[in-house]
């Protein structure tokens, strides 16, 4: 697997966002994540997009990092936001969200970011055993779903 740094419009990145958003709908039945997102949100230094893409040059997996501070919707100065992690079906089990999850880290890290953040929710077990497993902990709910039931937030300071 090679990991590549691109925009958060590039067409890779749009295919398996689509995906990620379906798989969320089946899950929650509620359309997908309804978080605003922008493509400037993942432009270095306030953030990055990463595909992982196989030998084939086929793209298997996918995570970004946005930078936050202390606004109304409960994240503090120096946050780095985990958003879109995903890994397509067929390449599941072999690590490669740990990957994103680390190269997400490393680089929210070098620019000065304090603290990796991340929402995810209850009907993604799969999520909540990488991330607590990573050296993440529960921590105060944050964004657009703080309000929701089934929402879990989680931190790790870099």
């Amino acid at each position: 697997m090679i990991i590549r740094r691109v925009s958060f419009d590039h067409p890779d990145a749009v295919k398996l966002n689509d995906e990620v958003q379906a798989e969320y709908h089946v899950r929650y039945g509620d359309g997908g994540d309804a978080t605003a997102l922008d493509p400037a949100d993942f432009e270095p230094p306030n953030g990055v997009y990463f595909i992982a893409y196989d030998e084939n040059d086929a793209p298997m997996a996918t995570g970004g990092w946005r930078a936050q501070d202390t606004n109304g919707e409960g994240n503090l100065d120096g946050d780095a936001e985990v958003k879109r992690m995903y890994v397509v079906e067929a390449a599941r089990g072999r690590g490669l969200a740990r990957r994103i999850l680390a190269a997400l880290e490393e680089d929210a890290r070098a620019a000065g970011r304090l603290r990796m953040v991340l929402e995810t929710g209850t009907k993604q077990p799969e999520a909540i055993a990488l991330y607590t497993s990573s050296g993440y902990e529960p921590c105060g709910k944050f964004g657009y779903y703080r309000h929701y039931e089934s929402s879990r937030c989680f931190a790790k300071p870099l």
